[in-house]
């Protein structure tokens, strides 16, 4: 990826020269006081970017001598983080590690142990914090795709993105499968699925398993919920090959319990991790 910091664009400018105004502008020429000379990165968040050369540093904007913009490749993997809702700001930490570490898209939950609701009023509220969390995150890590944030999802809303996954991860304290050991596809969609503070239900728990989820561990250290997603999505990009030479086929080994096709769980908050 190119260096230089990044900034977000509605729609990817040709190359030559270009303005860059608006709060974009502002942050760039205000906040990060780029100067004459200096290389920037534009970025539509959807995977186009393009590297620059500031031209000039107006009140608020600048103007850039922009290169030819590249597209990113995306991973064969496709990685989609079910967060539970943490408590207070904890929800955009989540958001933003889960960023940082790569993942695709996130599905809020409204889990039945959730102590934060996102109620009719508040939702619209917290889904915009949840999005302006993960696309200044994006810039943050010199992301080209910034994660799709959808709409509150309920249990059975989760259980059916689970059985039109090819892969599914839960993080549940109950678990004896390492994730190391566990069937994870090559290709297509892999959920990561991460209860609340209060753990997963056993409703949900056996809704999911019978979705096709099953659990596995990561380690046995005990993780927030705002964290545990991070962590996994670190351990799902070596094991996929997100992060490098793709791992076999991604994962082929023996499964146990309740752990069906291509599909796993994981621990989180005051369980072993």
């Amino acid at each position: 990826m190119t260096d230089g910091p990044f900034f977000l664009v509605d729609t990817m400018p040709a190359a030559g020269e270009f303005r860059l105004t608006g709060p974009e502008g502002r942050h760039a020429a205000a906040v990060r006081r780029l100067r004459i000379g200096e290389t920037l990165v534009l970025t539509d968040g959807l995977g186009r970017y393009a590297a620059g050369t500031v031209l000039a540093v107006g009140r608020g904007e600048l103007t850039v001598d922009l290169g030819a913009s590249r597209t990113t490749e995306r991973p064969a993997v496709h990685v989609t983080l079910v967060q539970a809702l943490p408590k207070g700001d904890r929800g955009e930490l989540a958001v933003e590690l889960a960023t940082e570490a790569g993942v695709d898209e996130i599905v809020p939950w409204a889990a039945s142990r959730c102590v934060a609701r996102w109620t009719a009023d508040r939702a619209d509220r917290g889904h915009a914090r949840w999005q302006n969390a993960a696309r200044e995150a994006a810039k943050q890590s010199r992301r080209s795709y910034v994660p799709v944030v959808h709409e509150l999802a309920t249990t059975a809303a989760v259980s059916a993105r689970i059985r039109g996954a090819a892969g599914a991860v839960l993080l549940h304290e109950a678990a004896e499968l390492p994730l190391t050991a566990a069937q994870l596809p090559a290709e297509g969609e892999l959920l990561l699925v991460v209860g609340p503070e209060g753990g997963i239900s056993d409703d949900e728990l056996l809704g999911f398993r019978e979705a096709g989820a099953a659990a596995v561990r990561l380690g046995p250290e005990v993780l927030r919920t705002s964290t545990a997603g991070a962590v996994a999505l670190g351990a799902l990009g070596v094991l996929t090959g997100r992060w490098g030479a793709p791992a076999t086929g991604a994962r082929s080994a023996p499964t146990t319990g309740s752990t069906t096709g291509a599909r796993a769980a994981a621990s989180v908050d005051g369980s072993p991790a």
